[in-house]
């Protein structure tokens, strides 16, 4: 089980137009997989290289609100990996005070984008961008970049490469939002050609009904 740490950060959310000053963000790792989903949100344009890892699920109540992206710039000419990692940020409701992160595994390669937030609810559904396999003596690099769809209707873009094509869009997580993490990683090669991460997919958690409503208060 990942352990948990705690960092105390500074984040200026300025794509949902508001401030946050010390927002406390905290590690979930793997601590809360026994949170129950309802369904798996899967693309069918992932690449083929690595297996699926572990997964990392948001804390109970809490859902996905946010992103940031471990993306490795041009190498220009050298192995290219372009997207090696996406980090969900999950909150409790609309109190973005006290936020968790989950990212199950990521590669080795690059640096983490700053956050991007919907301005309201939560994320929803997906879509990935992704490079064809390049062939034997190619240069491979699988994911590129994602999009997120809010459930108030934003629409994310990453700031990863611009290598492949996007596919279609996800199913879309209603009454409830995106609570969990698993991805599809090529392990490091030792000086062959690397492509990280080659697929994802979400877990779509139902938003909990306050019990006095299930009892007709």
């Amino acid at each position: 089980m990942a352990s948990l740490f705690t960092v105390v950060a500074m984040l200026a959310v300025l794509s949902g137009g508001f401030c946050m000053e010390k927002t406390v963000l905290q590690r979930a790792g793997a601590a809360f997989n026994s949170r129950q989903y309802k369904s798996l949100l899967t693309v069918s344009n992932g690449e083929k290289f690595g297996n699926w890892t572990w997964p990392e699920m948001c804390p109970d109540k809490f859902f996905a609100v946010g992103f940031s992206l471990r993306v490795e710039s041009s190498q220009w000419g050298t192995d290219d990996t372009a997207l090696n990692g996406i980090r969900l940020i999950c909150a409790e409701d609309n109190n973005r005070s006290f936020l968790y992160y989950i990212e199950s595994h990521t590669g080795y390669f690059g640096e983490w984008s700053n956050p991007q937030y919907c301005p309201s609810g939560r994320l929803t559904s997906f879509q990935i961008r992704v490079e064809p396999h390049q062939g034997l003596f190619g240069d491979d690099t699988a994911v590129n970049n994602i999009k997120f769809r809010c459930s108030s209707n934003p629409m994310l873009e990453g700031a990863g490469m611009d290598w492949g094509q996007y596919g279609f869009w996800s199913q879309e997580c209603l009454d409830g939002g995106i609570c969990g993490i698993e991805t599809k990683m090529e392990e490091y090669q030792y000086g062959l050609d690397d492509s990280s991460l080659n697929d994802v997919r979400f877990h779509c958690c139902a938003k909990q009904v306050p019990q006095q409503v299930l009892n007709g208060f």
